[in-house]
């Protein structure tokens, strides 16, 4: 009893980030769930393959979200306001992207963007866009000329560039040209489980020689157990990072998906969100009904079973922290300054 009080403790008094949320924000159950996890911070997805004027009316949809729901969100656009979330007993929401498709071909969207709140950018999502390659594009390209200069400007303006779903050579390209440490926010290595969403050893060594951080993504399609894992599936996936790249380099991304209708499944599947079947995802019917989180670990509300197992794999107060949130915070201060 006292080892278990020990490891709540440490949940408890740690900075919980979640660095990839894509949940139907549309359902109370959602919020809920997060007021029940002890989770300081998500980064929830507001783009997949949206445009300029759908991105400004979700955030304007946001706007009236963060009203309605005070008393269980705030609005993330600082390091301070995830402390005071901690403070408040609140989950801070970072509004992030996870495809530079609203900027389309005009970089100077990238600061409208930042100034309305985003503060996190994935460079490309499955497929090519005019900033590079994802990963389910037939070609492994790098980035364009567009992509090196979007990737400046990021840089100037404080934004955490995301590589998770973008192919190898724009991951490479990314890493190599950024003057500050970048991520990838929900993704595991490919030599634990070979898929291209997954990324390769030569690509997380590098993110992690420049100090950026990778989360360890709880999607089961990108575990071995597939949809028969488990949380200690998923700690297995965390293990394998801390031991390729250090415990300072890894944070978590769970990819939770909770009350996503089958509609979802079908855009975000959809070849550049508009073709279905696409060449790469078939989004099959009653897709929605199926099982994408491992069991322990299937909505937010069980993530203080985390800390519970990092525990028992031998980890140390210090280190769990450092998984739970720590690093995730120690990266965003250092890129969002401008």
């Amino acid at each position: 009893m006292p080892n278990e009080i020990s490891v709540k403790q440490i949940y408890d008094k740690a900075i919980v980030i979640d660095a990839l949320n894509v949940s139907n924000w549309k359902s109370s159950a959602v919020y809920e769930s997060l007021a029940a996890s002890g989770t300081t911070a998500i980064n929830a997805t507001l783009v997949t393959w949206e445009n300029f004027q759908q991105t400004l009316d979700y955030i304007a949809d946001w706007q009236d979200i963060f009203k309605e729901r005070s008393a269980q969100i705030i609005q993330v656009n600082s390091v301070d306001d995830i402390l005071k979330a901690k403070k408040d007993g609140k989950v801070g929401v970072i509004l992030g992207w996870q495809n530079a498709t609203p900027i389309e071909n005009d970089l100077r969207r990238i600061e409208l963007f930042r100034n309305l709140g985003v503060l996190i950018m994935q460079l490309t999502f499955h497929e090519r866009n005019f900033i590079g390659n994802g990963c389910l594009e037939r070609g492994d390209a790098g980035l364009s000329n567009f992509g090196v200069d979007a990737v400046s400007e990021m840089n100037r303006l404080g934004i955490l560039i995301d590589l998770s779903h973008c192919g190898e050579r724009t991951t490479l390209d990314t890493i190599e040209m950024s003057s500050k440490p970048v991520a990838c926010t929900h993704a595991n290595a490919q030599s634990f489980h070979m898929h291209p969403r997954n990324k390769t050893d030569e690509a997380l060594k590098l993110l992690a020689e420049r100090w950026g951080v990778v989360g360890a993504t709880a999607f089961n399609m990108f575990l071995p157990a597939g949809r028969e894992s488990t949380i200690e599936n998923f700690i297995d996936a965390i293990d394998d990072l801390v031991q390729r790249i250090g415990v300072e380099h890894v944070g978590f991304g769970t990819d939770f998906t909770q009350d996503q209708p089958q509609e979802f499944w079908n855009y975000i599947g959809a070849q550049q969100g508009t073709k279905l079947p696409s060449t790469f995802y078939d989004a099959p019917e009653g897709y929605a009904d199926l099982t994408h989180a491992p069991k322990g670990l299937e909505t937010p509300d069980e993530m203080p079973a985390l800390a519970d197992v990092l525990s028992a794999r031998g980890y140390k107060p210090e280190d769990i922290t450092l998984i739970l949130g720590g690093n995730w915070l120690r990266l965003f201060r250092e890129v969002w300054t401008d």
